[in-house]
């Protein structure tokens, strides 16, 4: 029997298409859900319909996915993700059902999606602008971070006289929560965006500087015996086997400093800053605004989604002579 990879194998039986359509399908229930159902009497709230266009769109975008597939006659992406896209949109149906038709919960806390949705469409450019500051607040800090524990990282792994008195520091400041570090932050450093800088950065350091030592540390003597054999300098060994060798501990402490970074900007950005996505969901909690928070928290999961997912592209564009021996 002939072997298909996942995502490349062919249309063939009447359950292939029902999971094909299954997407496009719970998304036509959900809208004649809301066509058919009428709103509660207690909310009294008149917004145009944003949440309507958003299904229909998401419809026809589905049933443009689906008959891709058929064309090509191939399964692919969108037939593997086509029921937890489409039990997606029930779950939202249900939401809507609880929130804008009975109004089972607080309306103030529990906005509808068409109040969420109408969030985006007004204050849209505003929460693009909050998030371009965060975005231009990570990137700072990482490459900082990431620069110094690989820094760190190679000095305790390859060095022995540093590993003396670098590593105790090291695992002594590690640990700590970046967040502990705001009264310091604060005091030592002249603007909050600054103390911010040192916070996320002091949060990617950690991790990157352990995977990055422990990698060193694990790489097998045969190569850099062989690299004597060479000629090869410290610095050659370290640049062209040591760091190429421990690149995957390299990733996987970049990954996890990206998610501890992500948790450590939610607190940096209330610190006094006037911008940032962490701040305007801060902000909008103050005033009750429950339905703008809930689009700042839509907008930080798809942007921290869009990290990660850059961040695998990088690892095994940078890894991929490791295809198949590494893994997350």
């Amino acid at each position: 029997m002939r072997k298909t990879k996942k995502g490349d194998d062919f249309l063939e039986t009447a359950k292939d298409y029902y999971r094909l359509f299954f997407a496009s399908s719970a998304i036509l229930l959900t809208i004649l859900a809301q066509l058919l159902i009428p709103k509660s009497a207690v909310s009294f709230t008149k917004i145009q319909s944003w949440y309507l266009y958003f299904l229909w769109i998401s419809f026809a975008l589905s049933l443009a996915a689906a008959f891709f597939s058929i064309v090509r006659h191939k399964k692919g992406k969108f037939y593997h993700k086509s029921y937890f896209i489409g039990t997606s949109y029930l779950a939202l149906a249900v939401y809507n059902f609880v929130t804008e038709k009975l109004s089972l919960l607080p309306e103030i806390f529990f906005p509808s999606p068409n109040k969420i949705l109408a969030v985006f469409v007004k204050s849209g450019p505003f929460i693009l602008k909050c998030d371009l500051f965060s975005l231009r607040l990570l990137a700072i800090s990482w490459a900082i971070g990431i620069a110094l524990g690989l820094l760190t990282g190679i000095l305790v792994g390859w060095f022995t006289s540093f590993n003396y008195w670098l590593d105790p520091i090291v695992k002594i400041l590690g640990p700590i929560p970046s967040t502990a570090f705001v009264p310091l932050a604060l005091t030592a450093f002249p603007t909050s965006f600054a103390a911010s800088i040192f916070l996320i950065s002091l949060s990617v350091w950690f991790p990157v500087t352990i995977l990055t030592n422990s990698g060193i540390q694990n790489v097998k003597k045969t190569y850099f015996e062989v690299a004597d054999t060479l000629g090869a300098t410290t610095f050659q060994k370290i640049a062209h086997v040591a760091l190429p060798a421990s690149l995957p501990n390299v990733f996987v402490g970049i990954f996890n400093g990206a998610c501890t970074s992500f948790i450590t900007l939610m607190t940096a950005e209330m610190l006094g800053v006037k911008y940032g996505i962490g701040w305007y969901i801060n902000w909008q909690r103050e005033v009750l605004g429950y339905a703008n928070v809930y689009a700042g928290l839509i907008t930080i999961a798809v942007t921290f989604s869009l990290i990660i997912t850059l961040l695998f592209k990088v690892r095994d564009r940078l890894l991929s002579w490791q295809k198949g021996f590494i893994k997350w």
